[in-house]
């Protein structure tokens, strides 16, 4: 999906509570504060079960949810805030 989808939101909520990787494509620098609490991955424990508040909704969390990002941006330069909580792979190839 990309950031410009309808609904994106509640798609990513639904894979965060059903455990299904999701791709979301074409990112830019600055990225939406709707992804802050995934990219910091920092489940709260209620009771017996996992909770990530993602922008007003506390969602179920399920341990197999991955999330990846994609950009299209030649050598983007993203903050330090987001480097640390990410894993940046360069996949440029070159002659």
């Amino acid at each position: 999906m990309k950031l410009t989808t309808k609904n994106y939101q509640r798609a990513v909520e639904n894979c965060v509570r059903f455990g299904s990787p999701c791709l979301m494509e074409n990112i830019e620098e600055e990225l939406d504060p709707f992804l802050e609490p995934i990219l910091a991955k920092d489940p709260k424990k209620k009771g017996a079960t996992l909770l990530m508040k993602i922008g007003e909704n506390e969602v179920v969390y399920n341990a197999d949810f991955r999330f990846f990002m994609t950009t299209k941006l030649p050598n983007p330069h993203y903050l330090p805030e987001i480097s640390i909580k990410v894993t940046l792979v360069n996949f440029t190839v070159t002659e």
